[in-house]
């Protein structure tokens, strides 16, 4: 019987799209197409959500890839990136649904430390009975040992735990822990019948 929900935070609970601020800041769609391969799809990115670096340390390396013209958009990107993160639809009612349940909800995605700020537009972190951030234990799903970090930390059973989240790989990686999980497309029904 499942008795934990552990929810991925982009997309599942925060929409996470970088073309918010992209737009926002920079004019050109070329432009625009080189930051965001530079800098949401560039290794720093992935360095913050290990906690290797932090969101300001990200910029440095950015730069030396990106025209010193188009520094001014980047240094804005990377400073005010999460201006996109807004609650997805459906995701607090859900959330409310699960706890009048009786679920315990946690929260394991991959971030850098920017996390503790942004998050507070979902709910305070305390409405959670447990989440844990990559950056602050140096491994990112899929990575199998985060599942396992997760489940150790909160002394969760696997079999009794539902992991939901966007991206295929990283539900793969629950089920690499013996945790059943559901790929999210946005449709909070469905996932509330796979509880059942």
């Amino acid at each position: 019987m499942i008795k934990n929900i552990i929810f991925d935070m982009g997309n599942v609970l925060l929409q996470y799209d970088p073309g918010v601020c992209l737009h926002h800041f920079v004019e050109q769609e070329e432009d625009r197409a080189l930051i965001r391969r530079e800098l949401f799809e560039g290794p720093e990115w992935v360095e913050g959500d290990l906690g290797h670096i932090t969101d300001e340390e990200r910029f440095d390396g950015v730069s030396r890839r990106v025209p010193e013209r188009l520094h001014g958009e980047l240094k804005a990107c990377t400073e005010q990136w999460h201006m996109c993160m807004r609650p997805v639809a459906g995701a607090k009612e859900f959330c409310g649904y699960a706890k009048e349940q009786g679920y315990r909800l946690f929260v394991l995605s991959n971030a850098s430390s920017s996390f503790y700020q942004y998050f507070q537009r979902f709910a305070p972190l305390d409405y959670f009975d447990g989440i844990v951030v990559s950056c602050d234990i140096h491994m990112i799903k899929p990575d199998v040992r985060i599942y396992q970090y997760l489940l150790d930390k909160y002394q969760l059973m696997p079999e009794e735990s539902f992991f939901i989240d966007d991206m295929p790989g990283n539900v793969a990686g629950a089920q690499k822990a013996g945790i059943r999980g559901a790929v999210f497309h946005g449709d909070f029904e469905k996932i509330r019948k796979s509880l059942e």
